[in-house]
C-alpha cells in the first residue's frame, strides 16, 4: 500500500460515524471487496498516529458484543485532511493512468 493510503482509508471509514478498530478494518475490507486486508499491526499504529495528529478522537464505549472497546470518531481537522488526501489521491490515480496509457 502506498504510504499514507491506510491513513486515508481509516479516515474515510469513519465518515459514516464512530467505530472501533475491528469495525474500521472490516469496513475497509468489505468496501474493497476483500482486496485490501488490514492487519492489526498496521491498523492500531495508524489509529494512534491519526489521534496524535488531531484527526481522530478516541473514547471508550461498548461494542455490539457488549464488550468495552475504544471507539474513534473523525474530528473537523480529520475531515479537512481527508478532503486534502482524497484530492491528492485522485491526482495520483490520474497521473498513473496517463503514464500507463489509459
Amino acid at each position: 500500500m502506498v504510504q499514507g493510503t491506510l491513513d486515508m482509508l481509516v479516515l474515510k471509514a469513519l465518515v459514516m460515524g464512530p467505530a472501533h478498530g475491528h469495525t474500521i478494518a472490516r469496513v475497509i475490507e468489505q468496501t474493497s471487496e476483500d482486496v485490501l486486508q488490514v492487519e492489526q499491526g498496521s491498523l492500531y499504529p495508524a489509529l494512534h498516529r491519526l489521534e496524535d495528529r488531531g484527526w481522530l478522537q478516541a473514547y471508550w464505549g461498548t461494542s455490539e458484543n457488549n464488550r468495552k472497546a475504544k471507539f474513534y470518531r473523525l474530528t473537523a481537522a480529520g475531515k479537512k485532511h481527508l478532503t486534502l488526501e482524497t484530492n491528492r489521491w485522485r491526482q495520483m490515480v490520474r497521473a498513473i493512468g496517463l503514464v500507463m496509457g489509459e
